[in-house]
This record gives C-alpha cells, sequence and structure tokens, in this order.
C-alpha cells in the first residue's frame, strides 16, 4: 500500500500493550511490555503517519477500584469516573515516555501529549437498566449480597468465578474534548485520548456530570476516529485477526472483508459480545461513517496490520 504522507491512523491498543497472560502486572512488567509496544508504534510513525493513540484500562482501573475497597475504613472510596481518569494520567504517562524514548533513538522528534478525555453518553441509554460489564473485586456471594445492600451496587456471578460488581457500558455519543485534539494533531503531536473508552459523561440540566459505568475502548475510539476524520482506524489486540468458529478445529481467520461482509457475520453472532464482538462492530462503525479502511490484528505486527499485509482489513463495498 502506498503511503500518503501525513495520512491520520487511530489504534486503539489492547491490554496486552501493558499486560501479558500470566504476569502479575508489576510496574517492572508493565514497563517492558509497553517498551516493546511502542517499537510497533515508532514504525508507523517513522512510515509517515500522524497517530492518536488510545487504550483500554480493565487491569488498571480493577486494581484502583480493590485499593478503595481494601481502605474504605480509612480513605473515603473515590467514584469510577475519578478512577478512569487515574488511569488516564497512569497509562498516558507510560506510552508518552517509551515512545518519546523510542522516537529520540531513532532521531524522530515529536511531541506527545495526553489528553485527559471525557466522553458522552446518554444518561436514557438502555445500559443503565442493564448493567453488564464486571469490574473490580471478586467476592463469595454472601459479602457481594451485603455490598450491595450497603451501596445499592448490581452485584452478579462472573462466569469466571466469584461476585464481581457490574456497570453500565452505554455507547459512546460524542467526545468532549474532540476540537482540543484536532488543534493538537494539526500542530503535529501525537496524542494519546480516550484511553479506557474515556471518563463517561452526561448532561443533566445543560451541566456536565460524571457516571458510574465504563465506555467500550473500541467504540469509543472509533467515535473520536470519526469525529477527527482519521483515515484508518486499527485495533491491535493479542490475536492475529477476525476469526469465525474460533478457538474451534475448522476456525478460519479472515484477511479481508467489506463491510456488509463484515455487517452479516456480526448480526449471525460469530463475534462473541465480550471479546471480538465490539471490535468488529467498531471497525463496521467507522467504515459506515466514512473512513477509509479499519484493521484488527495483533499488536506485534501492527505495521503490517495498518498497510493490509496482516491481520483483518475491512472496507467500503
Amino acid at each position: 500500500m502506498a503511503v500518503k504522507s501525513g495520512e491520520l491512523v487511530v489504534i486503539a491498543l489492547g491490554g496486552n500493550a501493558f499486560l501479558q497472560k500470566g504476569q502479575k502486572g508489576t510496574v517492572e512488567e508493565q514497563w517492558i511490555n509497553v517498551t516493546k509496544a511502542m517499537k510497533q508504534i515508532a514504525d508507523i510513525i517513522e512510515r509517515g503517519y500522524r497517530v492518536l493513540l488510545t487504550h483500554g484500562n480493565g487491569p488498571q482501573v480493577g486494581n484502583i477500584l480493590e485499593w478503595m475497597e481494601a481502605l474504605k475504613e480509612r480513605i473515603p472510596p473515590l467514584t469510577m469516573d475519578i478512577a478512569n481518569a487515574m488511569t488516564q494520567g497512569w497509562i498516558g504517562y507510560m506510552i508518552q515516555q517509551a515512545l518519546l524514548n523510542e522516537l529520540k533513538r531513532r532521531g524522530i522528534e515529536k511531541p506527545i501529549v495526553t489528553v485527559v478525555n471525557q466522553v458522552l453518553v446518554s444518561k436514557d441509554d438502555p445500559a443503565f437498566t442493564n448493567p453488564t460489564k464486571y469490574v473490580g473485586p471478586y467476592y463469595d456471594e454472601e459479602t457481594a449480597k451485603k455490598i450491595m445492600a450497603e451501596k445499592g451496587w448490581v452485584m452478579k456471578p462472573d462466569p469466571r468465578g466469584g461476585w464481581r460488581r457490574v456497570v453500565p457500558s452505554p455507547n459512546p455519543i460524542d467526545n468532549i474534548e474532540k476540537d482540543a485534539i484536532k488543534t493538537l494533531l494539526e500542530k503535529g503531536f501525537i496524542v494519546i485520548a480516550s484511553g479506557g473508552g474515556g471518563i463517561p459523561v452526561v448532561y443533566e440540566d445543560g451541566v456536565l456530570k460524571g457516571v458510574e459505568a465504563v465506555i467500550d475502548k473500541d467504540l469509543a475510539g472509533e467515535r473520536l476516529a470519526t469525529l477527527i476524520r482519521a483515515d484508518y482506524f486499527v485495533i491491535v489486540t493479542d490475536v492475529e485477526g477476525v476469526y469465525v468458529n474460533f478457538g474451534k478445529p475448522n476456525q478460519k481467520l479472515l484477511r479481508r472483508l467489506t463491510v456488509s461482509e463484515a455487517e452479516k457475520l456480526y448480526k449471525e453472532g460469530h463475534f462473541p459480545p465480550g471479546s471480538m464482538g465490539p471490535k468488529v462492530l467498531a471497525a463496521i462503525r467507522f467504515i459506515r461513517n466514512g473512513g477509509k479502511r479499519a484493521a484488527i490484528g495483533h499488536l506485534y505486527k501492527a505495521l503490517d496490520v495498518l498497510e493490509g499485509r496482516a491481520g483483518t482489513t475491512i472496507v467500503p463495498d
């Protein structure tokens, strides 16, 4: 694929950029992982693309919620929107430093900035009446029911074991800081934004207010990519791409799909809601909203995924 210098790509980093399977999540492990991940992003920047990065925050926000629960008798717990903002600073700092160091090593001077980013959702979103997103620590049933009575939380059995809090996962509507993000990109900055799906906020009587929810980071990434008119939207994760019959003997990697083909497979239920489903839906939305190309693939092949040599590419009809 011919590179057009200055084309804008939004890259959604999966959790493996910060935490690998089987790791404890120590600071040392996180730095090793993010340093390795940023080598892949530097390859894309070196090719001449403008880059905006977004990222997940599941393990990190889970840690914060667990710390707050453990210390609740000594320190008043914070709300989930504040916990999300904390992870944007934490992860953004690590990305900024690791990427800046890697670019300098290559002789590339680029300013990098993290935006503490709010994402608008509707207070009437049906997700608020049917919370489904598991967050925070695991409890036994008795403790979970006691917490529900005390705090009014919704808690459910997690298929992975134990009881956990569930919170709404509403659909992202708008990105509050989009104009600032556009300006930074136009000035040549590499921008990190919408981390963890963004801080979920609603309008109440014309005033913004944070809510207890988690926005899917890929769906929020698509919303931002569309709003800033990105050319490409790339989701990098820990699998080679989009499969049908994933994990079965007859699994098949789909290398290239039109948006209509992807929609058909999505509606037929080929992609689980807890894993590949939101990624495929985000890619579909990006193309339907005017994007040139979306791609899903392995983090450590990021440049090849972007340029169609690896992963799954989704294109307009």
